[in-house]
């Protein structure tokens, strides 16, 4: 199994999970041309993709959802809540999420994950290939529930936000309204929320961790590595992910999670 970013921050984000067989695009906050440029760049085309999974209706997670989906007839995965905060117009193939039940694309099982965050129906999601490697996707969420913790505590890759750091949030150009919401339990994780997320798990099995959705105006990769100084010393990989290219494919190996 491997995963690569088009984008991750609050003007796009799209993730890709690949088993090989399959190709899901997690979200997608770019629109149509975009998002073909930016699958150009790893030698994808809209064509490729297999389906579409959606984690909430933010305009920076799926502006270019229903567009894709009908332009090339693409099956899209999506909460009941999700779905009834927007009007996405006709989508080809809705395949609604009930009560977070996981389900099935190709061989790869999804299993959806409750998230504290101000949308209709929030949802975050773990990956699992045949072959048992889980990947979990953990952005835009305010804080971290021991359901939470528990879900992703057996993942061998991960991608998770630090999206801000207090002080500059607190220093930085957002009204005081938006600094509420976005640190709110319902907003975004900041840098030590995400440090004690990473430090409660087990990371022995984890191969790859990148930590994304990284705020441009209130945070920095610098003030993120300080704050994540003590896992960085104890995971085998830690990637970050930017706004402009994402990151490219890592991979999953299913011999090295035999051996730890």
């Amino acid at each position: 199994m491997k995963f690569a970013s088009l984008g991750s921050g609050s003007s796009g984000n799209a993730t890709l999970v690949s088993d090989e067989q399959s190709l899901i695009l997690v979200d997608c906050g770019f629109a149509i041309k975009e998002t073909q440029r930016r699958m150009q760049r790893l030698g994808l085309r809209p064509e490729d993709l297999s389906a579409i999974v959606v984690t909430h209706e933010h305009t920076d997670h799926i502006k270019g959802v229903a567009p894709l989906a009908r332009k090339y007839n693409l099956p899209v995965y999506m909460t009941e809540g999700t779905h009834a905060s927007r009007d996405f117009g006709r989508l080809p193939n809705l395949c609604v999420i009930s009560n977070y039940q996981n389900f099935t694309i190709g061989q790869i099982h999804v299993t959806p994950v409750v998230v504290p965050h101000d949308a209709r129906e929030p949802a975050q999601f773990i990956f699992e290939n045949a072959s048992g490697l889980k990947l979990g996707i953990l952005t835009d969420l305010g804080s971290v529930t021991p359901h939470i913790t528990e879900a992703y505590s057996h993942c061998h890759g991960l991608l998770v936000e630090a999206n801000h750091d207090l002080e500059m949030l607190a220093m930085g150009p957002y009204p005081p309204s938006l600094k509420s919401r976005v640190s709110s339990a319902w907003g975004h994780l900041n840098n030590q929320q995400t440090a004690t997320f990473l430090a409660d798990l087990d990371l022995q099995h984890m191969q790859e961790i990148v930590v994304g959705h990284i705020s441009q105006k209130n945070n920095s990769i610098e003030r993120v590595k300080s704050a994540l100084h003590d896992i960085m010393q104890q995971a085998k990989s830690v990637h970050f992910a930017c706004q402009d290219e994402g990151f490219d494919w890592l991979q999953l190996d299913h011999n090295l999670a035999l051996s730890t």
